[in-house]
């Protein structure tokens, strides 16, 4: 069964090596086979890809959706990619509630030609917040890049975007007043 697990997660042929020496995605893959040992039919795991380089992040997606094949795998992340790539049903949580539950696509699908985008100003980020719905903002050059909820067309210097996972995330914590 070890060596049956050692295969599964890429680590037999360093069986016989210090786990003290392991990458975080080697020690991360070490885990998933300590968590299978009992042949588990649910595997809960924290925050599974932070801290990875891109390389071993890509290992362990490949592992999580094998392993998912044979194993209810519940991921909990802020990790939104961890989602994207893995996730074949997702809820996102506020305050303990609830406040989506559906497929990654059907909730970007939501959002379909309802989100836009535009740099502002820094100084005039206050007048947009009280003008439009701001799912999100983040800087972008030393600006903050707005990203807007909105029903119809905006003009004001917006440009559409296609929405992601991101946009989904911070539309149902940011702004109680959009339901889609």
């Amino acid at each position: 069964m070890v060596n049956y697990l050692l295969n599964k997660v890429n680590l037999y042929d360093i069986r016989n090596k210090s786990v003290k020496g392991f990458s975080g995605g080697m020690k991360q893959r070490v885990g998933i086979a300590q968590a299978l040992i009992g042949n588990p039919k649910l595997i809960i795991v924290d925050e599974p890809t932070a801290g990875l380089d891109p390389g071993e992040r890509n290992r362990f997606y490949n592992l999580l959706a094998d392993v998912g094949k044979e194993v209810i795998v519940i991921l909990s992340t802020h990790i939104v990619d961890d989602i994207r790539e893995l996730c074949t049903k997702m809820a996102i949580m506020n305050l303990g509630q609830i406040v989506y539950h559906g497929t990654p696509q059907a909730a970007i699908d939501e959002l379909s030609e309802k989100v836009y985008q535009k740099i502002v100003p820094r100084d005039e980020l206050d007048s947009y917040a009280t003008k439009y719905s701001i799912i999100s903002n983040k800087m972008v050059g030393g600006q903050p890049l707005i990203h807007v909820f909105s029903e119809s067309s905006i003009d004001d210097g917006f440009e559409p975007v296609v929405p992601n996972l991101e946009d989904v995330f911070f539309s149902k914590i940011n702004t109680s007043n959009i339901l889609v």
